[in-house]
């Protein structure tokens, strides 16, 4: 029923017993052409579904410098020419590889990437479908081993966390990600619960509600702090705490955003979308013993005669007074006092672990390049390998991370330079300008939290880890690749069962 086939592989040499009808087709091509497997090529071949074979080559995988990326990327190309081919119904061929165990999972979710269709589209109808394939079909030698890859794919799929970070800044604004988010996990285990109440928003969480405070004034703007929380059958063992960067977009604020750099700014929202991600898998794959609270901190950086600005003192959750240095610094504004509350409740969870993500600094990107996620631990968690088990984790999928280390400079720097204030929000500099541009936030995060009473010289010590996806969450324009949530689920849901 298949009309082509889409094989990911490094050569046609590697390929299993199971598979010699494929070998024969690209030898004869090979014949013709040495350049087999630097480019995606079609074939026609007699007797095939579809009569046509997609060959995309993941090329070498076995240098220093190779990951399990290279099935992944391949994949997405595959697909891709195979969509201009005119397949709707193409058959992905990854066999396994001797150094990958995951080779096959891996390519299947390049694949999807390739197939995912943008929220506005579907939603317009400005396709016959809202499908780019009737079917995706996965080839596996046994059954049921293609049963457990075809259920895992679907759950690590991310589509919210495209939906909601690619999506632009009206049909995303925070209201109607409110409403996504709440139609999403209706009749699911998670639960969801919106604040919107302007008056609560400033009562519990001051630095969110000042960023908040030009936006509100245009009703489909308003700020949203949506909830969710999943806990798994059988005693909790452990207790994650998320809160996401949701900045619908981002106008710089009063320090505006000049010269061309607020296009893309729609994209913003990936850490929050990230953590809605998440709660999609957890809704899909129920791991037990886990419970896992969440955050969203949805908020438009509005520019306008009621926006914040530079030199305000405005005082935390945590009762810490902040100057703020630049008002295009409002992704930790609006993280700072949810991170706070989620400091007061982990005291009572079960080995709770809390964590930030968000696309916060253009340094990121200047200091790890684009790709990458960045993520650095506090005392505790530094301790228990927190941020080491988590690039451990993203290689097994290809959700990669590097590390950095939040040192005493970085508190230094948000130290208040007067008696006026506790800390200091930012500089007056871009963050790719400024040494230790993406670890100084961590600081900020920790200081104005309340977070640095739970480190490692306290009674209660808290681990908490932040992650920067600004290099990860994917190119505008292009599919926001979903990150850091295939890595998380390998982290804590997955382990046992790759």
């Amino acid at each position: 029923s298949f009309d082509g086939i889409v094989l990911v592989t490094q050569n046609h040499d590697t390929l299993p017993a199971e598979l010699e009808c494929l070998k024969a087709p690209l030898q004869d091509y090979s014949s013709v052409d040495s350049g087999l497997g630097e480019e995606v090529v079609v074939l026609k071949v007699p007797g095939l579904p579809g009569n046509r074979l997609v060959f995309a080559s993941t090329g070498p995988v076995n240098r220093d410098y190779d990951d399990i990326r290279r099935f992944s990327d391949a994949a997405l190309s595959g697909i891709k020419r195979a969509l201009k081919a005119g397949m709707q119904r193409p058959l992905l061929v990854c066999p396994p590889h001797k150094d990958y165990n995951n080779s096959t999972l891996v390519a299947a979710l390049g694949a999807l990437q390739a197939l995912y269709m943008p929220l506005e589209v579907r939603e317009g109808n400005v396709k016959p479908t809202q499908y780019k394939v009737c079917v995706l079909g996965l080839w596996v030698a046994q059954e049921a081993e293609g049963q457990r890859l075809v259920n895992l794919a679907d759950a690590l799929e991310r589509l919210a966390c495209r939906d909601i970070g690619g999506s632009d800044p009206e049909r995303m604004a925070a209201p109607r990600v409110a409403d996504y988010v709440t139609e999403l996990f209706k009749d699911s285990p998670v639960q969801v619960e919106v604040v919107s109440d302007v008056k609560v928003l400033e009562k519990e969480y001051p630095c969110l509600a000042a960023v908040n405070r030009c936006a509100n004034s245009v009703p489909r703007h308003q700020a949203r702090v949506i909830k969710l929380q999943y806990c798994g059958a059988g005693p909790v063992q452990k207790t994650l705490m998320l809160v996401g960067k949701g900045i619908t977009y981002d106008t710089g604020g009063a320090d505006i955003k000049a010269g061309g750099f607020m296009a893309g700014m729609h994209r913003d929202k990936c850490g929050a979308a990230a953590v809605a991600g998440f709660f999609q898998i957890l809704a899909k794959l129920k791991p037990k013993h886990l419970k896992v609270i969440g955050s969203m901190a949805m908020v438009r950086n509005s520019v306008g005669a009621d926006c914040y600005v530079a030199d305000e003192l405005v005082v935390s959750r945590a009762g810490r007074r902040v100057r703020v240095g630049n008002t295009d610094a409002e992704g930790r504004m609006v993280m700072v006092d949810l991170l706070c509350e989620m400091k007061e409740k982990a005291v009572r969870e079960t080995s709770p672990e809390l964590f930030t993500i968000a696309t916060l600094t253009g340094h990121a990107i200047r200091a790890m390049g684009p790709n990458y996620s960045i993520i650095m631990d506090n005392g505790p968690a530094h301790r228990s390998q927190n941020a080491a088990q988590w690039q451990k984790a993203g290689e097994v999928l290809g959700d990669v991370f590097e590390v950095s280390s939040i040192r005493r400079e970085d508190y230094d720097f948000h130290k208040g330079k007067s008696e006026y204030e506790d800390i200091l929000q930012c500089n007056n500099l871009p963050s790719s300008a400024t040494p230790r541009g993406h670890q100084t936030p961590a600081a900020f995060l920790i200081m104005t939290s309340g977070l640095d009473k739970h480190g490692v010289d306290s009674d209660a010590p808290l681990p908490y880890s932040h992650i920067d996806i600004a290099g990860s969450s994917g190119p505008f324009p292009g599919v926001p690749t979903g990150a850091p949530i295939i890595a998380m689920a390998t982290n804590y849901i997955l382990s046992d069962g790759l």
